[in-house]
């Protein structure tokens, strides 16, 4: 199986770290805004040098040619406008570019040498989408530049309107490869009240332009960083997160055989992230399956050996009694086949009960239970199905209460199973004691009889499926799985269960449980 260095979500954290990465660019486009602010404070600089202009010839008290040179020349070439003063008639009277270059002011020291018509490669690349974006809307401003000289001022729309009295103005786009445009303002002139003529201003918008570019470069070069680090930051996440992941779903699909066998585990993790608690999450439940599957297969193996017995015994008996004629031998044949499905009867409802505890433990509801009740009544119940035959019975509990979490009937259960279990191997007029105490935040209920004790080897194999221990007791009917019903049941209300012997002889049997008011 190849494997994709591209996964699908590498492609979606490509995805989202470039959007992340544009929605700064998005901010490029308020630059028009920005651009336009700085197109009106220029237009109002222009306007006012333009009234300035107006003002002075006015005050001179006649509209003469001579002394709107004059005017120019005591400006000094210190405005930033090109100055131009035309009559009625639309004819040029005195014009600030024939009298020398205007006073630029110095640029500051850092500011980016970027001219219009002389852009970089690097802003040229930037600026396409920006390009293509205006090339959709047509320019509505009218051709022309800085240098725009009519036949006649007249021409201009906004001349016209400042001869009528009114203020005039309109922007011209400068020709070349770069989009520059030239603002025009015409200030009307009045002597004595009535328009002798206009004063025109005129500025390119290459100084705001130079900075909007030098900004726009910076921009696109923090854009290129920013996205040459949104792919490293993808690799970066895909090695980490992407193919890990990858590799747990290979892992995952060649886990199970056709037959939906386990042929395989989860390695644990080392890594301290949450890959690795997934890894390490994901091989504690293979091993749990595992362990479960091992059971399933364990317990389905030895219920099948269980049956063999009594099924060739029922077998045997079968044959014999079709061919004895003996009346007698023949009820005992039939007595011994009864014996044997009844035995296996037991094997079968022991056996589901144990299969039922084993999947719905966890979904039965939990109270709380007081052991020193629950104990009185099941001691008191073997009392009553006894008669008086068999061994005796002793309860001991302490003063106060002591409660668990558990379920009362499966309680019941465990400590019947224990008392039946005692009773079978105590001899007539022996005592069975039942024992409570408490043991810090555990709960410890103790059942000993006066039998003949359980051999040290097999203490611990009591507990186990199917076994029993009973020398001399071959027929008495018990199947071996009372025990591991109750330990089944003690271990899932997270308690445990062990077997030792007493000094005087007989077995004790201790089941250790969480008290109610401590239980995690």
């Amino acid at each position: 199986m190849t494997v994709r260095w591209l996964s699908r979500i590498s492609v979606r954290l490509l995805a989202f770290n470039v959007l992340v990465v544009f929605l700064p660019m998005a901010g490029v486009l308020f630059l028009d805004t920005y651009e336009r602010h700085l197109l009106e404070a220029q237009e109002r600089t222009m306007a006012q040098e333009g009234r300035l202009l107006a003002a002075a010839l006015e005050a001179t008290g006649r509209f003469a040619a001579d002394d709107a040179r004059r005017i120019l020349v005591q400006l000094g070439q210190r405005h930033l406008a090109r100055l131009r003063v035309v009559d009625q008639r639309g004819e040029l009277l005195a014009d600030s570019a024939q009298l020398g270059p205007r006073r630029e002011e110095t640029p500051p020291a850092d500011q980016p040498a970027v001219v219009p018509g002389e852009d970089p490669l690097l802003y040229r690349i930037g600026s396409l989408p920006f390009r293509a974006l205006r090339r959709l809307s047509p320019p509505t401003e009218e051709p022309g530049d800085d240098g725009w000289t009519p036949t006649s001022f007249l021409e201009a729309a906004e001349v016209r309107n400042a001869l009528a009295g009114r203020y005039g103005a309109t922007t011209r786009i400068t020709p070349g490869s770069q989009r520059s445009v030239t603002l025009y303002i015409a200030i009307p002139i009045r002597i004595d009240g009535v328009v002798e003529g206009a004063v025109l201003v005129s500025q390119s918008t290459g100084r705001i332009l130079r900075a909007l570019v030098a900004v726009r470069l910076d921009v696109f070069k923090v854009f290129l960083v920013s996205l040459g680090v949104a792919v490293v930051l993808t690799l970066l996440m895909a090695t980490t997160i992407a193919r890990p992941l990858g590799k747990l779903r290979r892992r995952a699909e060649d886990i199970l055989d056709r037959r939906g066998r386990l042929r395989g585990s989860f390695e644990p993790s080392r890594r301290s992230d949450e890959i690795g608690d997934l890894e390490r999450a994901l091989a504690e439940l293979t091993r749990r399956l595992e362990e479960h599957l091992r059971f399933t297969e364990s317990f389905a193996a030895d219920v099948s050996h269980e049956f063999k017995n009594p099924l060739a015994a029922i077998r045997t008996a079968t044959e014999m009694a079709l061919e004895v004629d003996d009346p007698a031998e023949r009820r005992r044949f039939l007595g011994m086949i009864q014996s044997d499905v009844a035995r296996m009867e037991r094997l079968i409802n022991e056996a589901r009960e144990i299969s039922r505890i084993d999947a719905r433990i966890d979904e039965e509801e939990l109270e709380r239970v007081a052991l020193d009740r629950l104990l009185a009544g099941v001691v008191e119940a073997f009392r009553l199905r006894r008669g008086g035959r068999g061994p005796s019975f002793e309860l001991e509990v302490p003063g106060p209460e002591v409660a668990v979490t558990a379920s009362a009937d499966r309680l019941t259960q465990v400590f019947e199973n224990l008392l039946a279990n005692a009773v079978s191997f105590s001899p007539p007029g022996a005592a069975v004691t039942v024992a409570l105490e408490l043991a810090g935040d555990r709960a410890v209920v103790t059942v000993a009889d006066r039998g003949p004790g359980i051999p040290e080897e097999h203490l611990e194999r009591i507990f186990d499926r199917f076994f029993s221990y009973r020398p001399d007791r071959s027929g008495d009917g018990h199947s071996g799985l009372g025990l591991s019903i109750v330990k089944a049941l003690v271990e899932a209300y997270h308690g445990t269960v062990r077997a030792t012997n007493r000094p005087a002889g007989g077995a004790v049997i201790s089941v250790e449980l969480p008290v109610a008011d401590r239980l995690a």
